[in-house]
Parts: structure tokens; C-alpha cells; sequence
């Protein structure tokens, strides 16, 4: 019962749990407006695989090898495993800024989340 979201978009019953999971806060967006549950800024990818990737598609694929690789890290293991656990008893939204709707972390956390 994993969603996607970009932030910008209007909050809605629908959404269930809202968890923000970029690492920096967005633009323009004020707390109250994001209406969330949780910001899982440590579910996101490092500051230095975010400015590595840069957005770019033809960086995709070494993307999601990489951003997994630090999502099956033990650092991380309680959050996500808490996650995919709340994500099967209610709908969880995951939020997030970019304008590639098909290219950003929350894409491959949400893969991630339910392959577990």
C-alpha cells in the first residue's frame, strides 16, 4: 500500500501516512502545507550519491545499485524495516521534490520497500 508523491502536490486523504524522504527540505513548501507524518531524511541517499547523480538519466541504473546498496545497510535496516512493516497495515505516501517523476530516490525506496 506503498504511493509516490511529488511534495508540490495537494495533500489528500488517499495519501494515508505522508513521509517526506529527501534529505533537504523543498522549496517553497512550508511544514504546515506538507501535512506529514515523518521526515525520513536518513532513508535518503547520501548528499554525495544525490550530487553524483544530479538528476541525470543515463546515471539511472549505477543510481539504483548504489542507492540500494545504502538502503541494505545496517545503519538503515530498523528504519526500513519499520517502514515496509507500517506500508502493509496502511497506506504509506512517500513525498518527494524531484520534477523526474520517474527518476528519483523515492522510485527505487519504494521498489526496495516492496521487495521486503
Amino acid at each position: 500500500m506503498l504511493k509516490l508523491k511529488r511534495i508540490y502536490d495537494s495533500a489528500g486523504p488517499e495519501d494515508g501516512k505522508r513521509y517526506l524522504v529527501d534529505r533537504i527540505w523543498p522549496r517553497g513548501v512550508s511544514k504546515a502545507k506538507a501535512r506529514l507524518d515523518g521526515w525520513l531524511k536518513d532513508l535518503a541517499p547520501s548528499a554525495r550519491l544525490r550530487d553524483w547523480f544530479n538528476h541525470k538519466p543515463e546515471r539511472w541504473d549505477e543510481f539504483q545499485r548504489r542507492y540500494r546498496e545504502e538502503l541494505s545497510s545496517i545503519e538503515r535496516e530498523e528504519m526500513v524495516r519499520t517502514l515496509r512493516q507500517e506500508s502493509r497495515t496502511e497506506r504509506v505516501t512517500l513525498l518527494f521534490a524531484a520534477k523526474d517523476v520517474e527518476h528519483n530516490n523515492a522510485v527505487v525506496l519504494k521498489a526496495f520497500l516492496e521487495e521486503g
